[in-house]
């Protein structure tokens, strides 16, 4: 049965897989040992050697582990379980396979052996990092990088094994073999090298700069890339939205005001050429605010780029530019009202009697919610503008806020429920006789005679002759 490589994972379309540890315990006593039967296909779909795990399995255990590449034989001293060995796996993936920035098995490890480190470089999201140097596991990985062949890992590990006769035949034809190739030079590095102690003059071969023959080398002469700053900022510019948020950028290292600065530079493009009513420049934009992690801030850098004395037009072209960033976002409707209180405090305070007009067509647009601009006019602050500003302010909207509380009294009012229970019981209900209406009186026979009521006629059914 196939697992998913991060167990963690319970999504099921996942589909980094791995085969289940398989486990055979064999001898008794002091020989006892646990042999990994499918230890090569698990290493394979974890693109790791199968000695890592195996290694990995010991430092854990504090058991002894034995290699054997070409039997395929992978050994844990001790009896062990196939669920231990499972979640013992668990680990070495979590520590030496899964990407700690995405998760992705899709990774390399890149050891310096010189330095004494071992990098993780992620393939999918390009994310670069130190291994937990810490661990036992990395001193056998320095001295068996995962570029080594298994079979010499194989007869590294049973070195001690050979007699001091094979080694002296080794060494032997080793240096022959040195000095049979020293004598006749075969690369062009030697080559060049008996030319300078020859004190002979080496000349280079003239470029072909024009056309004639070799002409089609020249497209070899220029193979790498242009790493020039100006060269890298084109080649990002090129890229879509998805891959530009895949690039490895530094961008997240800087503050949070460089940040906000980078947004405030593209919403200040995209408004010089008008295409902020455009849903997918706005969604654009949207998407790096939230990469750049500055989204809740955004609302002050529109109120600077977008509004001025005109702001109850600019309010209904640029709505859904702000509806973006402030619908069901309370962090970022409370910076807007801050953006709104620099607006009316220090760049235009001649419209600082319109606060209420303001607020009225913020409110209608739904880029405010009206918890928050209660919440905000509770009690004057000093984070944007100062405290006599912030309480000036909030006077000049003292009409609008008194309407936004009278409007939810009403409607708190309004909404009576009516509760229908089942095993209420009900109160005795008592008939009263319906008192007869007077009328007027009717004239019969030149007569006056009281009109009969509806009464009079159910209790006599027989009508008098005399009467008509």
């Amino acid at each position: 049965m196939a697992l998913n490589i991060d167990r963690g994972n319970a999504d099921p379309f996942y589909r980094y897989k791995m085969p289940r540890l398989v486990a055979k315990v064999e001898g008794k006593g002091n020989g006892i040992k646990t042999v990994i039967v499918n230890m090569t296909e698990v290493a394979k779909a974890l693109s790791r050697p199968p000695t890592y795990p195996t290694k990995y399995f010991g430092c854990e255990l504090g058991a002894q582990t034995q290699f054997d590449s070409r039997n395929d034989r992978y050994i844990v001293n001790g009896s062990h379980t196939d669920e231990k060995l499972q979640m013992l796996l668990d680990g070495f993936i979590k520590k030496f396979v899964l990407c700690l920035e995405c998760s992705n098995p899709e990774t390399n490890l890149v050891v310096h052996t010189k330095r004494g480190t071992i990098h993780q470089r992620c393939t999918a999201c390009g994310y670069d990092c130190l291994v937990d140097m810490g661990h036992k596991l990395t001193t056998f990985i320095l001295k068996n990088p995962p570029d080594q062949d298994p079979a010499a890992v194989t007869a590294i590990l049973n070195k001690g094994k050979r007699s001091k006769k094979e080694k002296g035949k080794k060494e032997d034809e080793k240096e022959k073999d040195h000095t049979s190739s020293e004598s006749t030079p075969t690369s062009g590095q030697d080559k060049m090298a008996v030319l300078r102690e020859s004190g002979n003059m080496m000349t280079l071969l003239p470029s072909n700069t024009g056309g004639g023959d070799g002409g089609g080398d020249d497209d070899d002469d220029d193979w790498g890339d242009d790493c020039t700053e100006e060269a890298v900022n084109k080649r990002i510019g090129e890229l879509t939205d998805a891959a530009r948020g895949l690039a490895f950028t530094d961008d997240l290292e800087k503050s949070a005001d460089e940040r906000l600065n980078v947004v405030y530079e593209m919403i200040k493009i995209k408004r010089d050429e008008d295409e902020l009513t455009k849903m997918a420049v706005i969604k654009s934009l949207f998407s790096e605010a939230e990469r750049l992690e500055v989204k809740d801030k955004v609302p002050l850098v529109l109120v600077d780029l977008l509004l001025n004395d005109k702001a109850l037009v600019q309010l209904l072209k640029y709505k859904n530019v702000f509806l973006k960033f402030c619908a069901q976002n309370t962090k970022a409707q409370k910076t807007m009202l801050g953006g709104l209180q620099i607006l009316l405090a220090v760049e235009y305070p001649e419209l600082m009697c319109k606060t209420s007009h303001f607020l009225k067509a913020l409110y209608d647009l739904d880029i405010l919610e009206e918890s928050v601009i209660l919440e905000w006019a509770r009690k004057p602050s000093k984070k944007y503008v100062s405290k006599e500003q912030s309480a000036k302010i909030q006077k000049e909207a003292h009409a609008f806020i008194n309407w936004l509380e009278q409007a939810e009294e009403e409607t708190d009012e309004e909404d009576v429920e009516i509760i229908y229970s089942n095993t209420q019981k009900c109160q005795d209900i008592t008939v009263e006789p319906v008192k007869p209406q007077t009328s007027s009186a009717s004239v019969v026979n030149g007569n006056k005679k009281p009109a009969s009521t509806s009464a009079d006629i159910d209790d006599n059914d027989d009508i008098d002759i005399d009467d008509i």
